[in-house]
């Protein structure tokens, strides 16, 4: 019936079947939903779903919860600030916000967005601008307004779209001035489960095909990935960058300052 619903336009349609009927926003349903996909093939809890994502969430108007089959969850808000709070909270689920304009059958789960960690460079090569050129092989960059958190002191952070078909990117080799040539690390901030034998956030390590196909004879010491590629957490209001103006003109603010806080002497009365 799906196969049917998506060759209509092979078909001779006859007037009750043609193009009669139009639907309006009157009609539909007046919710803001996310579609999660669970990387999971144990079945799932809807019970324990709730009870987790209930006091992570703090939706203000509370939320539905659908299961929709094949490990997909459908979750549908009142409120549309409880989902944009939510997604800006990521890593929750793939595919991000659903607009209800589209069959449920036809979104794809295969991107999501990590913090990126840019690690083992110079400190003359981390302006924001050189660690985005750089994690352009990671996926696509997300620029942020706010300059502070890209900062982690030693590394720089980088927002970044991936594709979760591919196995993750766990550096890049560059190459500085044309010269030396230098590897720098990549770490993914709250990492879910990742399988260790191909890098990919679809499966485990025991459903990969890798592991199969060896029919369970691999040594752990044989994985390609490993847990390198996790971050630890990181604190965005930790400051670890102090900006100091320069001697002279901090003086000549303080002077200002000190002029502009004493009181005018009152001028002696007139005869």
């Amino acid at each position: 019936m799906e196969d049917l619903a998506q060759s209509w336009t092979r078909l001779s349609l006859s007037e009750r079947e043609g193009l009669g009927c139009c639907l309006t926003t009157e009609e539909s349903v007046k919710s803001f939903s996310i579609a999660a996909n669970f990387l999971t093939k144990r079945a799932l809890n809807i019970e324990a779903i709730v009870r987790t994502f209930t006091p992570l969430w703090r939706a203000r108007t509370g939320f539905k919860i659908q299961n929709i089959g094949d490990h997909k969850i459908l979750f549908s808000f009142d409120d549309k600030e409880d989902v944009d709070r939510i997604l800006g909270s990521e890593l929750w689920s793939f595919d991000k916000h659903y607009d209800n304009d589209r069959p449920l059958q036809d979104i794809k789960y295969d991107r999501t967005t990590f913090w990126v960690q840019v690690r083992s460079l110079p400190m003359r090569y981390m302006p924001i601008e050189a660690e985005e050129k750089i994690c352009n092989a990671v996926g696509k960059v997300i620029k942020q307004s706010d300059s502070q958190v890209y900062d982690g002191g030693n590394f720089i952070r980088v927002k970044v779209s991936i594709d979760i078909t591919l196995p993750l990117c766990q550096g890049r080799l560059l190459s500085l001035n044309n010269d030396k040539q230098l590897w720098v690390m990549f770490k993914y901030e709250r990492l879910p489960n990742i399988c260790y034998w191909c890098g990919r956030l679809t499966h485990d390590d025991r459903d990969c095909d890798i592991w199969i196909e060896s029919e369970g004879t691999l040594r752990n010491d044989q994985k390609e990935f490993g847990s390198s590629l996790r971050a630890p957490p990181f604190v965005v209001s930790k400051k670890k960058t102090i900006m100091v103006s320069g001697y002279f003109s901090t003086r000549k603010m303080n002077n200002k300052a000190i002029h502009a806080s004493q009181p005018m002497e009152e001028e002696p009365p007139t005869q």
